[in-house]
C-alpha cells in the first residue's frame, strides 16, 4: 500500500505503492541497499541506495549512492550521483522557481 510520512523516514524492505512525504519542505527518505520501492517518490530530500521502479519527484535534493537503481523518470533541484548508480529514464531539473528544465543526454556512435 502506499506510504505517507512526515519527518524522515528510512526503508529497508520492499514497498509496493507510492512513498509521499506529508509536509515536503522537510522530509527525508533514506533508501537501504537491499530495498525495493514499486511505485512514485515525492519528497524533498532523497537519499537512494536501493531501487525505486517509478517516478521520483525530489523538491531539494536528490542523492544517489552507488547501488541506486532508479527506473522511470526523475524531478529534483539539486542532485548527487556516486559512481555505479543508475537512472533508466529521464531527468528533469526544477530551478527555484520551480519552472522544469529537461536534461538531454547526447550520446556518440
Amino acid at each position: 500500500g502506499n506510504i505517507r510520512f512526515s519527518g524522515g523516514l528510512r526503508i529497508d524492505g520492499e514497498v509496493k505503492g507510492n512513498v509521499e512525504a506529508l509536509s515536503d519542505s522537510s522530509s527525508v527518505l533514506v533508501l537501504s541497499e537491499k530495498a525495493t520501492i514499486e511505485g512514485e517518490v515525492a519528497v524533498a530530500h532523497f537519499v537512494a541506495n536501493g531501487t525505486v521502479a517509478g517516478k521520483v519527484t525530489v523538491s531539494d535534493t536528490l542523492e544517489l549512492q552507488a547501488g541506486a537503481r532508479i527506473l522511470g523518470d526523475v524531478e529534483y533541484a539539486l542532485i548527487e550521483m556516486q559512481q555505479g548508480a543508475v537512472i533508466e529514464g529521464r531527468l528533469v531539473h526544477r530551478d527555484s522557481s520551480g519552472k522544469a528544465v529537461e536534461l538531454k543526454l547526447a550520446t556518440s556512435n
